[in-house]
């Protein structure tokens, strides 16, 4: 089931000019996208506070292929939570302490600038930050969403 859902994603991807609403063509370099605007807790992020989030391709709350940028404090947690649609994500810089699960605990993988890994949808999975923060995309289908596996440790309520 996850490899369908990776390979309709991968094909999502690679249609992606084909389903855009606008088809915009776009070339970004990192000071380009360090320069769009940029919000706090935004759709299929946790919701935590200081993380920021840049919308580069697409909209997440709506149907259709999206990217975000997610720029994660040092020393953040992010309890268990799953989202509905299929995402894969790429670590851009620092190191993403990641694992999967209904709770948050030690079986995570360091996975640092480079590294690659899927969030297949409605999978619990969690992650942090060490030392210093970390920049990663993500890719999915939308429209997204963000549901903890314990209510009291979303916080967003």
């Amino acid at each position: 089931m996850i490899g369908r859902g990776i390979i309709a994603l991968a094909l999502a991807i690679a249609s992606a000019s084909s389903q855009s609403d606008t088809g915009q063509q776009l070339r970004l370099t990192p000071t380009e996208i360090q320069a769009l605007p940029s919000i706090s807790a935004g759709a299929g992020t946790s919701g935590i506070s200081g993380i920021r989030t840049r919308v580069l391709a697409g909209d997440p709350t709506k149907p259709g292929l999206y990217t975000i940028a997610l720029s994660v404090p040092a020393n953040t947690r992010i309890a268990a939570h799953r989202h509905r649609d299929d995402r894969v994500a790429t670590i851009v810089s620092g190191t993403w302490y990641f694992g999967y699960g209904t709770k948050a605990g030690d079986n995570v993988k360091a996975l640092g600038p480079g590294s690659f890994y899927t969030e297949p949808g409605g999978v619990s999975h969690f992650a942090r930050t060490g030392a210093k923060p970390v920049t990663l995309y993500i890719h999915g289908f939308g429209p997204t969403d963000t549901q903890y596996e314990r209510q009291a440790a979303d916080p967003r309520s």
